[in-house]
C-alpha cells in the first residue's frame, strides 16, 4: 500500500467522528485554526510530523513507524482471525480468559 494523504486525512476525519468532536472542538484542543483542520481531513495539506502527532494525541492515537519489511506481519497481527477484520492492539474484556492472552 502507498503512503497516501488522503487515506490518512479519512483516517483523521473518522476517528475526530468516533469521539465526538466538531472541527472547532479539535482545533481548540491542538492549537490550530478549525480551518486548518478541515483542510487537513480534506487531504489538501500535507502535515507537518509534529502537527500530526498533536492530532494524533487528541485524537487518542499513537504514530507508530514500522519498517516496510515488517509491515505485512504487523498489519495481519491486527486482523481478527476469524472474520478478517481490523481489531484493536489489546482488550480489556472481563470475559477474556487465559487461552487468549499472549
Amino acid at each position: 500500500m502507498r503512503y497516501s494523504i488522503q487515506a490518512m486525512a479519512a483516517r483523521i476525519k473518522a476517528a475526530r467522528q468516533k469521539k465526538g468532536l466538531s472541527q472547532r472542538e479539535l482545533s481548540a484542543k491542538v492549537g490550530m485554526p478549525q480551518s486548518h483542520i478541515s483542510k487537513i481531513e480534506k487531504g489538501l495539506v500535507d502535515l507537518q510530523t509534529s502537527s500530526l502527532i498533536e492530532i494524533a494525541r487528541a485524537l487518542d492515537l499513537e504514530l507508530v513507524l514500522v519498517s516496510r519489511t515488517h509491515l505485512s506481519a504487523v498489519q495481519a497481527l491486527q486482523r481478527d482471525p476469524q472474520t478478517s477484520k481490523p481489531m484493536p492492539a489489546y482488550r480489556l474484556d472481563e470475559e477474556e480468559d487465559d487461552s487468549t492472552r499472549y
